[in-house]
């Protein structure tokens, strides 16, 4: 059964993910057009969830390749139980040479990594290539060439063709461009740090037991804490991290324990000089515009 935006984002609530009509849209187009998805923004405004409650909304598995600087295709690819390898020679010493070379690379050796492991699934995984912007651009270019034909050539083994197209989202916090190739492959979508009313929403579905009030409260101060030029700006998991110390210390009302919601900003301010920012003079002065 094809899903239609309004299910998309109602199933996503479901698992607790709260999504924007601009990302269901761009969800639902992602399975209408079978093209991967670019979701770009900042750190912490829950681009790799997305692609976790996909996998969830679809029953499927989640496949994440996590990039970094200096990620090579052997690492995201396959590669070789060199080890086994040796052990399995050794074992045949004596034999022709022909024969070792076929028994050892055969599939009982071969390590999958992500990218191979997502094209040979029998049920369409998610494919999650967080991160794509701390690759080099050589890795991106052979990401493109795995995009377009979801095959790929094992010089000992053969082609390997894809068993079911993998859903893609990758993630790019933008700390470098990234290719018009690669662009041109995607659909896009930019998220933003959640409105506040959308982060109300978020913490009542993923923090049990948080009042309205509170959620309120919370979302408010955050909102406000992301305009005051921090160094880190807090994202979705730090309000969600706030939501519940404050919940499980038993404030109910920030106005009414402003000194615990001042010594419980460790979960949302992560740098010495955020700290020494926002004072308590600081803290009572935003709470109060939002109790």
């Amino acid at each position: 059964m094809k899903l239609t935006r309004d299910d998309i984002a109602t199933r996503l609530a479901e698992v607790g993910y709260i999504a924007d009509r601009d990302l269901a849209t761009a969800l639902l187009l992602m399975d209408m057009l079978g093209r991967p998805l670019l979701i770009e923004g900042e750190a912490g405004v829950g681009k790799t969830e997305v692609a976790k409650a996909l996998a969830q909304i679809h029953a499927t598995n989640l496949i994440r390749l996590q990039c970094y600087e200096g990620l090579d295709q052997s690492a995201a690819l396959y590669e070789w139980n060199y080890q086994r390898q040796l052990l399995a020679i050794k074992a045949r010493e004596g034999t022709d040479a022909e024969d070792i070379e076929a028994a050892i690379f055969s599939e009982r050796f071969l390590l999958a990594r992500p990218l191979l492991a997502a094209i040979r699934q029998d049920t369409p995984p998610v494919l999650l290539i967080d991160e794509i912007d701390r690759a080099d651009e050589e890795f991106e270019a052979f990401l493109l060439e795995l995009l377009s034909d979801f095959q790929i050539s094992i010089p000992e083994l053969g082609t390997i063709t894809a068993r079911s197209i993998p859903r893609v989202v990758l993630t790019s916090n933008g700390t470098r461009d990234l290719s018009d190739a690669l662009r041109r492959r995607c659909l896009y979508h930019h998220l933003d740090y959640p409105a506040q009313d959308r982060e109300t929403r978020i913490i009542l579905a993923r923090v049990p037991g948080v009042s309205l009030a509170l959620a309120r409260q919370v979302a408010g101060t955050i909102a406000a804490l992301r305009r005051e030029e921090l160094a880190k700006v807090p994202g979705v998991a730090e309000t969600l991290d706030w939501a519940r110390a404050l919940l499980g210390l038993g404030v109910a009302d920030l106005a009414e324990d402003p000194a615990t919601a001042f010594e419980t900003l460790a979960c949302v301010l992560k740098t010495q000089e955020d700290r020494a920012r926002i004072t308590r003079e600081v803290t009572d002065r935003l709470i109060a515009k939002v109790a």
